[in-house]
């Protein structure tokens, strides 16, 4: 598993202050967005939080030490990443299912190759011999396993076009 936790992607600047503005549909973004948080851009780049906020779709960050659009104009684009040992996780977090095996009556039916999440729905992406997307509740999920990198699941026939 990989120590690097993708969070979002820096898509643009708000005003001249050094505010940016960051895509995300991550479920921890609770744990991230918040100040004196630690982030890092493509993995590389260490950077501080120093104040947040929610605006439309967007989560608008501030970061320590930059207070200047120019100074953050180079950020554009870049994904952001938490290192896993700095979050609060109890079981898993939604991007651990990506590349895990789906079975369902004891057979593999494809492998998980997307989480998508909406406002309504968390629906994982099923890609095999059929592709079709189960959703994330407990009505078909019955054991996700990540130490044989497997999701067990059930009652999915009629999901499977």
């Amino acid at each position: 598993m990989d120590n690097f936790v993708y969070v979002g992607k820096i898509v643009g600047t708000h005003g001249i202050k050094g505010e940016v503005k960051i895509i995300s549909d991550s479920d921890i973004k609770d744990q991230v967005f918040i100040p004196n948080f630690n982030i890092y851009l493509n993995k590389e780049k260490l950077l501080k939080i120093a104040s947040f906020r929610h605006h439309k779709i967007y989560d608008m960050v501030i970061l320590n030490g930059y207070n200047n659009i120019n100074e953050v104009l180079d950020f554009v684009g870049m994904k952001v990443y938490v290192k896993r040992e700095d979050l609060n996780i109890k079981d898993y977090i939604l991007t651990d299912l990506i590349g895990l095996d789906v079975i369902w009556n004891n057979q593999k039916v494809g492998y998980v190759q997307d989480v998508i999440s909406n406002k309504n729905n968390i629906l994982l992406e099923i890609k095999g011999e059929k592709h079709f997307y189960i959703p994330k509740c407990a009505d078909y999920l019955k054991k996700v396993d990540l130490t044989n990198k497997q999701i067990i699941v059930q009652d999915i026939g009629g999901l499977m076009i």
